[in-house]
This record gives structure tokens, sequence and C-alpha cells, in this order.
């Protein structure tokens, strides 16, 4: 008896300690589109750079020059939004032409 109630605080007070290792998980915020582009943008002008996608919008620095069709040097958020709209309606297309015919 001497030895189960010592056992059993040691139990109890580690408990908390274990649960708070165990559940605690890393969460991954993820950023809306106008989200990343503002904290892309360090010069809060509106116009992203190839520099600044580089350095805080890199799916979008994979792209710059298709999204930058006017060639101005930098991007907007219509601009990227554009790029994804025409990237949406060629996928759709091309799922629809590599479909097999019903019947």
């Amino acid at each position: 008896m001497r030895i189960l109630l010592p056992l059993l605080v040691a139990a109890a007070l580690a408990l908390p300690a274990f649960a708070q290792t165990t559940t605690a998980k890393s969460t991954h915020i993820r950023l809306t589109m106008p989200e990343h582009f503002e904290q892309a943008n360090t010069t809060h002008d509106g116009h992203l750079t190839l520099d600044q996608a580089q350095t805080g919008y890199k799916s979008v620095a994979r792209h710059f020059d298709a999204i930058d069709q006017d060639k101005k040097g930098y991007i907007t958020e219509d601009d990227i939004r554009a790029y994804n709209k025409t990237q949406r309606a060629l996928h759709h297309q091309s799922a629809a032409t590599h479909r097999a015919p019903n019947g």
C-alpha cells in the first residue's frame, strides 16, 4: 500500500504533461489569395514584383511570366484571378476531351 499511493500520485502528475505533448498539433494556417498577396507585397502598392513573389508567394512566382501577360514587370490580384480562371477552364476542357464516350 505504501508504494501504491506514490505511484498513483506520480501517474496523476505525469498525465497532464503527457496529454499536452500528445495532443499538441502543428497547425498550418492556409492564407487566402488576397491575404497571401498582401503579405508578399511588401511595398503595399498592389503591384507584386517577381522578387516579391519569389520571396513571399512562391506558387505565383513559378508562373509569374504567364500571369504577367502584359509584361508590365508586376502582377496584380486581378491578374492572378484571370490566370487561375484560364487555368481552370483549360483543365475542364482537357478533362472533357479525355473522358470516355458514354454508351
